[in-house]
């Protein structure tokens, strides 16, 4: 089993539904986000996923994020942008970025802060490889 790994980073702002406390409160974060990905077979050059791609479909999901405010984009106009949500959202919108490569979305870790974390394990696919 291989893993490659990237980390992206970006700002936004949110306000946290229902919480009963300061964060509830609109407040901004510079977030730091890691891709975990795995998979049992490298390509033809010796590599699971390029890290270059890897990063690219980070960026492109994060592009509709950075400087915003989360409350105000879909799904978090709904769903609550917590670290967790996000961290889930993420490994969505991944997953449909690399479903047919024989990679699988293995973690996504979402940092509020350099000390406080959220990682997201989407369940793997039944039948799927790895």
């Amino acid at each position: 089993m291989y893993r490659v790994s990237v980390d992206y980073s970006f700002a936004a702002g949110h306000a946290l539904r229902g919480y009963k406390g300061k964060c509830e409160n609109v407040h901004g974060h510079n977030y730091k986000v890691r891709v975990n990905v795995a998979g049992d077979q490298l390509n033809a050059i010796g590599l699971l996923v390029d890290f270059v791609d890897l990063r690219a479909a980070l960026r492109k999901i994060i592009e509709r994020l950075d400087h915003r405010m989360l409350n105000d984009l879909e799904p978090f106009d709904r769903l609550n942008p917590s670290a967790e949500n996000l961290a889930a959202y993420f490994a969505a919108e991944l997953g449909r970025a690399f479903e047919s490569q024989p990679v699988r979305i293995e973690a996504v870790t979402v940092w509020e802060t350099d000390t406080t974390s959220a990682t997201y394990y989407p369940a793997p696919v039944r039948g799927a490889s790895p």
